[in-house]
């Protein structure tokens, strides 16, 4: 290494340690000179006296007038002479600092003794405990003190002063702040609060608070919503929700702090005192809806619903207000000895003006059910039960609705209540008892049903009696028609027959003749012919009878009368013909309608001559009997099949 860089490397280490030895050795011993960093103060503690009183007062630790010992006098920032370090010991200590929301609790570790019954130092003139000094000259107590340190820098003397930090207190919104003193006077015998004094600054200010007579122990004046200085050496805070007062209800408040104020209720009102707002009692005017920073230690408030209020005696249904949660079904006897059970509702009406005196006699919404609306009730519909059977209570609810309203209305008036409907409910009988009701009633039903299934079918049988009625009217009157119309037609037959009567004999004696002739050849067949239709006829003429017996009256009038026309007819046309003449033209009326061959296919003659067209006789009668057997054989194919 060169010697250039030695000198170099030399003087950066020798010149800081020359200064520091220069200033320890030289300065410190020489001239006692202290310098004290900017972010520092120094605690000086003086070793010893050169001249004068060296010893501290019995039971002080801190020097003020140059004393040896612990000095009250600190050294701020800066340059300091004549501080030998023989003499004095300086400690370097960074400022106290105190955060946001934060403050500084003092305990003092000298100055003077607290009175009797003090707990705390009072505050004095003292730069915020910043000048000691100032603090033992001034009185200040030893001990915890009243005064706090708000947040920020200071340069305490911590020969003197210890510190604590506790968060500042915080009331959040909807609460307020109960506090309880630590110091003050003592309570007045009979009271159980401190009354309110007025400019302490919500307890921040202790010592005026105290300088103003403040009282030890529960306050009445609570603290809203915010944040504060509160030492809690002196005040110890609690926080409650405001009292809510909700829509149609109000708020009695119960006093138990203020002046005996004068009853304002009246000569006929002997159940309590109500009182005006501000003393002690029930207070003749409630609090309307709303919040309200109430202490709850020296005021209760009881809410008392200004709406109709409807309680159940059901034990299966119970109300948001819990009112008549403890209520259950009525169980009452009736006077044939049956028990039964009844389901009762009751509506109540408490004016605003009459919540103080409901208050006042019973001290809650609950005593009032209990003491007056549970018993009043249950035993009117007790007493109601024990005049009347089971059946006749059923038979009778409206009536008896009504009675319980009057009855009940009057004695609620009594208790400043106003009884606005009372209404029965399910009625349960007992079970047996029920059931032969029940047996009953479906019995009775049932004959209705019968009598009116009775009625029904009467109803049908009529209507079909009166169906059948009108159909056979309607046959009577075709009938009536039929033998009208054929009375017409009888009429122009008879008179065409009598037109044709001379024709008719002229060509029936030839015809005659002719006839004659034909129907000796075919007379058997004609013979089996009329024997068939006549079977025909027969057969015919008996399911005609039937169905005309069937038919009815009418249409038995009807054949009769198309009988008689027809009669009439043929014996006209008979007058006419004359007998033969007539029963030979039915005659080949009969062949004409059955196509009946009068004449045969094939003529077969006996004397042999087929010059003439004719088959003679045997040749005829072999061809006769081939084709009987071929069409004998076809029907018998034809059964076959």
């Amino acid at each position: 290494m060169e010697k250039s860089e030695l000198i170099r490397w030399g003087l950066i280490i020798g010149i800081p340690l020359f200064v520091l030895i220069f200033y320890k050795f030289i300065l410190r011993v020489f001239f006692g000179l202290v310098i004290v960093p900017e972010d520092r103060i120094g605690l000086v503690t003086k070793k010893f006296v050169l001249f004068g009183k060296q010893e501290l007062p019995e039971g002080r630790i801190i020097a003020t007038k140059g004393e040896a010992g612990y000095q009250g006098q600190t050294l701020a920032p800066g340059v300091y002479f004549w501080k030998w370090i023989w003499q004095y010991s300086i400690t370097f200590q960074p400022f106290i600092v105190i955060p946001t929301g934060k403050i500084g609790l003092v305990l003092a570790k000298d100055g003077t003794e607290l009175e009797t019954g003090r707990i705390l130092g009072r505050k004095v003139n003292c730069d915020s405990f910043q000048d000691a000094e100032a603090f033992l000259n001034n009185g200040g107590r030893k001990g915890r003190q009243t005064a706090i340190i708000a947040p920020g820098s200071y340069r305490i003397n911590t020969f003197l002063f210890e510190l604590e930090l506790t968060d500042m207190t915080m009331i959040p919104d909807n609460a307020v702040g109960v506090v309880t003193t630590a110091e003050g006077k003592p309570l007045d015998e009979g009271q159980i609060a401190g009354r309110i004094i007025g400019d302490h600054n919500k307890f921040q200010d202790i010592d005026k608070f105290l300088a103003s007579d403040g009282y030890k122990g529960l306050q009445e004046q609570v603290i809203l919503a915010g944040s504060y200085f509160l030492n809690p050496w002196f005040a110890k805070l609690e926080m409650v929700n405001m009292t809510e007062i909700a829509i149609g209800h109000v708020g009695v408040v119960i006093s138990y702090v203020g002046e005996e104020g004068k009853d304002l209720s009246g000569a006929e009102f002997k159940h309590g005192n109500i009182v005006a707002k501000g003393s002690k009692g029930v207070w003749a005017e409630p609090l309307g809806p709303g919040k309200y920073p109430i202490n709850p230690y020296i005021m209760k408030v009881e809410l008392v619903p200004t709406t109709n209020l409807v309680l159940n005696w059901a034990s299966a249904r119970s109300e948001s207000h819990q009112l008549d949660k403890n209520l259950s079904t009525i169980t009452v006897r009736s006077k044939d000895g049956f028990p039964f059970n009844l389901d009762v509702s009751q509506i109540i009406h408490i004016p605003t003006t009459e919540a103080p005196k409901v208050i006042a006699r019973f001290g809650n919404m609950n005593n009032l059910v209990s003491q007056v609306l549970e018993p009043t009730i249950g035993n009117y519909f007790r007493n109601s039960a024990q005049d009347s059977d089971v059946i006749a209570f059923l038979g009778t609810r409206k009536e008896r609705q009504q009675s319980a309203k009057e009855h009940i209305g009057k004695v609620l008036e009594q208790y400043n209540v106003y009884g606005v409907d009372t209404l029965i409910g399910d009625i349960v009988p007992p079970e047996s008892l029920m059931k032969t009701l029940t047996d009953r009633k479906l019995a009775e039903e049932q004959k209705i049903t019968y009598d009116t299934e009775k009625k029904a079918q009467e109803t049908r049988q009529s209507l079909e009696k009166e169906t059948a009625i009108a159909e056979i009217q309607k046959e009577i009157v075709k009938a009536d028609q039929g033998v009208l119309i054929a009375e017409r037609i009888a009429d122009a037959s008879v008179k065409k027959a009598t037109g044709e009567a001379n024709s008719v004999r002229l060509q029936s004696t030839a015809e005659a003749d002719r006839l004659k002739l034909l129907a000796s050849g075919d007379a058997e067949r004609i013979r089996v012919l009329a024997k068939a239709n006549a079977v025909q006829i027969e057969l015919l003429s008996k399911s005609e009878a039937e169905r005309i017996s069937l038919t009815g009256h009418a249409e038995a009038e009807k054949i009769l009368a198309i009988g008689k026309s027809n009669a009439e007819s043929y014996k006209l046309s008979v007058e006419a013909m004359g007998g033969d003449n007539f029963t030979q033209l039915k005659v080949m009326e009969s062949i004409a309608n059955e196509k009946v061959k009068i004449m045969p296919d094939v003529l077969i003659s006996g004397n042999g001559d087929s010059a003439s067209g004719g088959i003679s006789g045997l040749l005829g009668l072999q061809l006769l009997q081939q084709l009987g057997k071929k069409v004998s054989n076809g029907e018998d194919s034809n059964k076959k099949n």
